[in-house]
């Protein structure tokens, strides 16, 4: 039996072309893997069909929006997790599903490596060859495209000249990734940051300008997850697919900036996460009503480096696991309802209530029924201002 290795496949350019340079560079047969992860569009069996075409040896198709959702995004959410305070994670989440399942086909089919479609200049190369690093060290990565330094025109070139059945052309040469959680959009004219996006960018989300009323929506979560959109209970997943359409008919989530890659240089990118912007929204407030002072400013440290990690391809990472054990932890009173408005591309929350609430109204509250003693609060600015009046009286002695 040949050698053989597995490629992630996306039905794109590059994973595309990469099935005859796999196969002409390693004499490997090339076994295809597509993940369905939401990002909705083609018809897996006709991605599944186009790598037969393009000489895969097999084709296998996976359907993981559930596992991805369940096991991907909710943690996400759960950590409120934003890289530079801005992205959603949208591809970096959905590279450890991705090579865990490459991981795993390639023991089923006896394949000795393992491949994807990445350049030498993003992010996904690291995160898919160590997440394999991590699940299986005995695996050997390969990347045709960034190993054999072959740019994006060259590309189409080549799947020109071997008719490979692929959509990519000179004249459209956005690079696009997209799931449930998010879209991405990178390369072509965005390639200057002072060049403004146009409306034709964007896929998940209306013009936020385009004048329509606002809507409101009321959010259940239970222990960190939401599990209803107005009192009708959903999956996580269709949770997600339901906040993409209301909050993306807003124009909630659209993202424009330049950010630092992994790599060392800085990038710019488009987003587009409307469901994700606002659940992270929602879920944020509810920490605040339902998560104490201390406990809460702690975990914003966690998930900056939480972020980090996952941004950085370290899912598997001793230290994610760890920082995860403390953000499920942190999670057993969030529960409660959150209803937001969107609007003009914002979600904005309105009203909050939880059966776990920190929020007490007879302390709360400046009229008849305030229960707060006012006596003891000279007392203790005293006591909290000590230290910066001892050390005020030292710097004055000094001049």
């Amino acid at each position: 039996m040949s050698e053989r290795v597995v490629l992630a496949y996306s039905g794109g350019l590059d994973t595309s072309v990469g099935i005859g340079w796999l196969k002409d560079a390693t004499g490997k047969e090339v076994v295809a893997l597509a993940i369905d992860v939401g990002q909705g569009g083609e018809d897996m069996d006709d991605i599944r069909q186009r790598a037969l075409d393009c000489g895969a040896v097999e084709s296998v198709v996976v359907d993981a929006k559930d596992e991805f959702a369940d096991d991907f995004l909710m943690p996400a959410l759960k950590t409120n997790a934003l890289y530079q305070k801005r992205y959603p994670l949208v591809s970096a989440l959905s590279r450890p599903l991705i090579s865990r399942h490459l991981a795993l086909t390639a023991k089923a089919l006896g394949a000795d490596s393992v491949a994807h479609g990445c350049t030498g200049k993003g992010n996904d190369q690291v995160r898919f060859e160590a997440a394999v690093a991590a699940l299986a060290p005995e695996l050997t990565s390969i990347a045709p495209v960034r190993d054999l330094a072959l740019t994006r025109d060259k590309a189409i070139v080549y799947a020109e000249e071997h008719n490979l059945p692929i959509r990519q052309s000179a004249a459209s040469p956005y690079s696009i990734d997209k799931n449930v959680w998010g879209r991405a959009v990178e390369t072509g004219f965005l390639e200057d940051p002072w060049n403004a996006p146009i409306e034709e960018l964007y896929e998940y989300t209306s013009d936020p300008e385009a004048g329509l009323p606002a809507e409101e929506v009321t959010i259940t979560f239970e222990a960190g997850i939401p599990v209803a959109i107005d009192g009708v209970a959903m999956s996580a997943l269709a949770i997600v697919e339901h906040m993409n359409a209301l909050a993306g008919k807003h124009g909630v989530g659209r993202i424009d900036m330049v950010e630092d890659r992994l790599i060392g240089i800085k990038s710019r990118e488009v987003y587009e996460a409307p469901g994700a912007m606002a659940l992270i929204a929602a879920h944020e407030e509810l920490e605040s009503l339902t998560i104490e002072r201390d406990l809460g400013r702690y975990k914003r440290g966690v998930e900056a480096e939480w972020s980090n990690l996952v941004y950085d391809g370290l899912w598997f990472s001793g230290l994610k696991r760890s920082l995860d054990a403390f953000v499920e932890d942190t999670q057993r009173y969030v529960s409660g309802e959150i209803r937001m408005t969107l609007h003009a591309g914002r979600a904005v929350p309105t009203g909050r209530k939880s059966e776990q609430s920190l929020y007490d109204f007879s302390l709360a509250t400046y009229d008849t029924g305030d229960t707060f003693d006012q006596s003891l609060a000279k007392g203790f600015i005293d006591l909290w201002s000590l230290p910066s009046k001892i050390s005020a009286r030292r710097d004055a002695k000094q001049g």
